[in-house]
């Protein structure tokens, strides 16, 4: 079905090409809300005007005072110089810093500053007892620990002069202080109104363990360790810009491509790679449309280069009309690496579970496509000669607000993950290439036009398309339920991994026939529900009924049925009667709203994060997704669980009643059936 497009997208999409794009946008200091933001939006709409594209350069208030759905504003930021100088008796001051040579040296968003000043050495300065002991007033502290905690315990309530970071989280392998010892991470500051403002700088790890043992040398009789900051910024009410641009299409309907656009230099995996693909496959489908070479869409095509979420954020709240419009999406982000340099993998991420649809299904056929390579020894067929993957929904860029169920939009993304350069100042563009901007490019334009031109036909041949991956997943996870049961050791492991196979088989057999329903988006006439829901209800009875009989092959007297526990925790019985009601459109931007929480609240905030440790991010995200105004917190954390694998009851019980108090949600009490 998808031979000819693929063959015609590929003669006519350039990797080399995307490449020279990469490399041009990867120039501008990409800072949100900035003159080299502006710079590169610029770039980037010259290169679709000069294409044919029909492009729009969107400008949203960047001030303190702008507020798009629950995102609080901000001010433009631009920086001309910054340094900082180690100093030493009798001895020529040592740079550390310097912004003009490698701008992610300086805390972004940093306010002016000229001086010298004491530097104080923390444990990592994110509880309250690392300052037993220590007067920062007027100085500068170092630290690993958060940004955002250091910042509100040692600058807004003890009067510290900055910050210097020499933070690198181990986020992939090969990504560790000892690995990376001259490298330094893309580290920024997020002002709100009313926040005193300071400046910082990132140091290297090499340069952060000797600034350590130099202050943990000092005795109380030696002379302090200071150094000289110099910092020339300003801030301003300004602007953030969104490019737009749009093949037209013959109805209202349009399909999604979104890149972020942002990032400091050089910043070329992370995301010029994103922007510059999505460049080369929007000029790509133009010109091939305007031959003829491809069919006129029935659907436009919307593609969107954006500020990471904040630009989406004000786009999608300057847009609620369309939004009904928009069928799907894709979201371009970090798609170029050099897999042998950075030992990444392709990943597909699914959208979150609480907007099922077909997309996801499309983009993992299509995506197969790409697997033509080599030829099989000996065998029909051809195979990739790169790493690839698929994942469900994990969050952390632009997809997060199309495919919140309060936005409607899903919306798969493609990353190049993990990179151990990530958000760090070797992101350099050498290590991006132009075979996987060209297959990324590639998808991103079969994707976008097979969705664009669909009609009933298509539309009938993706049901067939998700009900068999619905039959092989569901047939993968009653495997994976008996080979769990079988290597139970008692039988109330055994019967706890049955109960968990039902839930689980019921909650995917619940999520597939709502994706089917989406199917009528691309054609109404197409009517697969009732045939396809009933077909998938024998699947899962099949399915289960398979577990049940391989698991009693272990113990005969396995009691099959799903009883609740008798007793409940103390989290349980207060869900169960709470449901939360979101107050604003689109996943929770918090970071504005801390400020409502009094200093003991937002201690308590930062602790909940801290201990509720990996995979927090997305359970809560889901969380937000499934709240709906219907479902009790209860059910919830039910379906995080399923759908995640994480049970997180007492923590997000604890994380509503903080958005509560932040008044993102209202907590009503469920109403008595």
């Amino acid at each position: 079905m998808f031979q000819s497009l693929f063959s015609i997208l590929r003669s006519a999409i350039s990797g080399e090409a995307a490449w020279r794009h990469m490399a041009a946008i990867s120039q501008y200091h990409r800072i949100q809300a900035s003159p080299g933001f502006r710079a590169a939006a610029n770039y980037v709409a010259g290169q679709l005007e000069a294409a044919g594209l029909a492009v729009r350069l969107h400008s949203y208030p960047a001030t303190d005072d702008a507020r798009y759905w629950s995102l609080g504003g901000w001010q433009e930021w631009d920086c001309q110089e910054a340094t900082l100088h180690l100093l030493g008796e009798g001895e020529p001051p040592e740079l550390l810093c310097d912004y003009r040579a490698v701008p992610t040296s300086l805390i972004q968003r940093s306010a002016s500053f000229d001086g010298e000043a004491e530097v104080v050495l923390l444990e990592d300065g994110t509880r309250p007892e690392h300052y037993e002991g220590l007067d920062v007033r007027g100085k500068l502290v170092l630290s690993d620990g958060d940004l955002d905690e250091v910042y509100d315990l040692a600058v807004a309530q003890r009067g510290a002069l900055g910050i210097l970071c020499d933070r690198m989280e181990a986020k992939a392998p090969g990504r560790s202080k000892l690995d990376m010892p001259d490298l330094r991470r893309y580290t920024s500051f997020w002002w709100s109104a009313g926040q005193r403002k300071c400046f910082g700088f990132v140091l290297t790890p090499r340069q952060g363990d000797r600034l350590r043992k130099l202050l943990s040398g000092r005795g109380a009789a030696s002379s302090p360790v200071r150094v000289r900051a110099h910092v020339v910024s300003r801030f301003y009410d300004g602007a953030m810009e969104v490019v737009e641009a749009r093949i037209p299409g013959q109805t209202a309907q349009e399909v999604i491509v979104i890149a972020h656009l942002c990032h400091p230099t050089p910043g070329a995996h992370d995301n010029a790679s994103g922007s510059a693909a999505a460049l080369e496959a929007a000029c790509a489908l133009r010109r091939l449309i305007d031959a003829g070479t491809l069919a006129r869409p029935q659907r436009g095509i919307r593609f969107l280069w954006v500020p990471e979420i904040n630009g989406t954020y004000a786009y999608l709240a300057a847009h609620e009309a369309e939004l009904p419009n928009w069928i799907a999406g894709l979201n371009m982000d970090m798609v170029g690496a050099d897999q042998r340099q950075i030992d990444c993998v392709f990943v597909l991420e699914r959208p979150p579970e609480a907007l099922a649809s077909f997309a996801p299904d499309l983009l993992e056929r299509l995506r197969e496509e790409l697997f033509d390579d080599v030829d099989a020894p000996a065998a029909r067929g051809r195979y990739p000669l790169f790493r690839h993957g698929v994942s469900s929904f994990s969050g952390g860029s632009d997809h997060i607000l199309l495919s919140d169920p309060s936005v409607g939009v899903p919306t798969p993304m493609l990353i190049q993950w993990p990179d151990r350069y990530w958000h760090t100042s070797a992101d350099t563009v050498d290590k991006v290439d132009p075979k996987m901007l060209a297959r990324a490019a590639v998808l991103a334009a079969a994707y976008a036009h097979w969705l664009a031109t669909a009609g009933e036909q298509e539309a009938f041949w993706l049901g067939q398309e998700m009900a068999t991956r619905f039959e092989v997943r569901l047939a993968q996870r009653a495997q994976q339920a008996i080979g769990d049961g079988l290597a139970a050791e008692t039988p109330a492991a055994l019967a706890q991994a049955w109960t968990a196979f039902q839930r689980q088989a019921d909650f995917w057999h619940d999520r597939y026939l709502a994706a089917l329903t989406t199917l009528e988006r691309l054609s109404p006439s197409v009517k697969l529900f009732v045939e396809e829901s009933k077909r998938a209800g024998q699947t899962l009875l099949r399915q289960k009924e398979r577990v049940r009989t391989a698991l009693r092959r272990k113990f005969a007297t396995l009691d099959v049925e799903f009883s609740s526990p008798s007793s409940e925790e103390p989290w349980q019985v207060e869900a169960a009667q709470l449901v939360p009601c979101r107050l604003y459109r689109g996943p929770l931007s918090l970071r504005t709203h801390l400020a409502r929480l009094s200093p003991e609240e937002r201690l308590a905030w930062h602790q909940l994060v801290a201990q509720a440790g990996e995979g927090w991010a997305t359970a809560r995200l889901l969380a937000e997704y499934w709240s709906d105004g219907q479902r009790t917190l209860r059910d919830i954390v039910d379906l995080v669980e399923v759908e995640c694998g994480q049970r997180r009851g007492a923590e997000l019980l604890e994380y509503f009643r903080f958005l509560e108090k932040m008044r993102l949600v209202e907590l009503r009490q469920r109403q008595a059936s």
